[in-house]
C-alpha cells in the first residue's frame, strides 16, 4: 500500500513539473512575439525624417508617432499602385508639387494650378489608408489603422517657414506591408464619430475627461479643391486663440496654410488621416479640461461642417 502511495505521489510531482515547463514555454513564446507582429509600430521624428521599420505586417496596426522635433507634423500612409515606388514619387510627384507651391508663394495661382496639372496619371490611383492627424512638437500621437499588403509611402506634407514641403526635406519613406498579418484586433472605442462630405463631423457620443479611444467612421470621401479628401484632427486651444486663423491655416493652398509656425494658442493632438469612404480607424487621446475642436484639413472647414467645437470642464 505504501508503495502505491509513493508511486502516486511521484506521478503527481512529475505531472506538476511538466505543467510548469509547459507554462514556462508558453511564457517564453509570448515574449518572443515581436512588437510588429502585435501591430505596434513605433515612429520617431527628430527633425525631418521618419525613423521606423522598413517592413510592416498587414492587418490592424497601431502607429505610435513620437514627434521630438520643433515642427508640427503628421503621418499619412499612401498605398501606391503596383509597380510604383518612392523613386517614382521623387521623379514624377515632388517636382510638380514643388513648382506649384513656389508659384503659390509668388501669388501666381493660375500657373500654380497648371503646375499641379503635370502630376502623372497614376497619382490619382494612390489610396490614402489613414495615419495620425497633426501633432505638435514634443507630443505623441497614437492611431490604429488597417493596412493591406503593398508598397506604401509614409509622408508629411506640412510646409517649412519658407513654404517648402516637408516631403522635399526628407519626410518621405517607403514601407512594404507584407502578406503576413498582425495579431492585433481593433480597439473598443469609448467615443464614435462620423465624417462625411454632406453632414461634416458628427459626434455620436458625449465627451468626458480622461483617456479616450475615438472611432472615426468615414461614411464617404471626396476630392476637395485642394486635391485631397477630408480627415479628422483634434486640437486643444486657448481662450484667446483665433479659430479663424486655424481654419485659414488648415488649407495648404493658402500661402501661409500648413506653414511653420503654426498659429498661436493651438496644440495639435493627433487624429485620423484620410481614409476611403466606408472605412474606419481609431485614435487615442488623454483629454484634460479645456477647449477643443475637431477639424478637417480642407479649405473653409467651418463652411463644410468639418469643424466641431467642444469643451471639457
Amino acid at each position: 500500500m505504501r508503495f502505491y502511495l509513493l508511486l502516486l505521489t511521484l506521478i503527481l510531482i512529475l505531472s506538476c513539473k511538466s505543467k510548469e515547463k509547459q507554462n514556462d514555454s508558453e511564457k517564453n513564446l509570448e515574449v518572443e512575439i515581436s512588437p510588429l507582429k502585435k501591430g505596434e509600430v513605433s515612429v520617431l521624428t527628430q527633425s525631418m525624417e521618419f525613423i521606423t521599420a522598413d517592413t510592416l505586417m498587414s492587418g490592424w496596426n497601431t502607429l505610435i508617432y513620437e514627434n521630438k522635433s520643433t515642427e508640427v507634423h503628421f503621418l499619412l500612409m499612401d498605398l501606391y499602385p503596383v509597380g510604383k515606388t518612392i523613386a517614382d514619387t521623387k521623379s514624377d510627384v515632388l517636382p510638380p508639387f514643388d513648382e506649384g507651391m513656389k508659384l503659390i508663394m509668388e501669388g501666381d495661382m493660375e500657373n500654380a494650378v497648371a503646375a499641379f496639372g503635370k502630376l502623372p496619371e497614376w497619382f490619382q490611383k494612390i489610396q490614402f489608408k489613414g495615419g495620425t492627424g497633426l501633432i505638435s512638437p514634443k507630443h505623441t500621437a497614437k492611431s490604429t489603422v488597417y493596412l493591406e499588403p503593398g508598397t506604401y509611402i509614409m509622408e508629411c506634407y506640412v510646409k517649412m517657414f519658407n513654404g517648402e514641403w516637408h516631403t522635399s526635406h526628407g519626410m518621405l519613406k517607403e514601407i512594404i506591408v507584407a502578406n503576413d498579418s498582425t495579431t492585433l484586433e481593433p480597439p473598443t472605442p469609448t467615443i464614435s464619430l462620423d465624417i462625411s462630405s454632406t453632414d461634416g463631423i458628427v459626434l455620436k457620443d458625449s465627451v468626458t475627461a480622461g483617456k479616450q479611444i475615438i472611432e472615426t467612421n468615414f461614411l464617404d470621401q471626396k476630392v476637395y479643391e485642394h486635391f485631397i479628401g477630408h480627415d479628422v484632427n483634434l486640437v486643444r486651444y486657448e481662450n484667446n486663440a483665433s479659430l479663424d486663423s486655424l481654419i485659414h491655416w488648415m488649407n495648404w493652398m493658402n500661402p501661409s496654410g500648413l506653414r511653420s509656425p503654426a498659429p498661436e494658442g493651438f496644440t495639435f493632438l493627433g487624429g485620423m488621416n484620410n481614409l476611403p469612404g466606408g472605412n474606419h480607424g481609431f485614435f487615442e487621446v488623454d483629454l484634460v479640461p479645456g477647449n477643443y475642436v475637431l477639424i478637417s484639413e480642407v479649405p473653409v472647414a467651418d463652411e463644410k461642417k468639418l469643424l466641431y467645437k467642444f469643451s471639457i470642464k
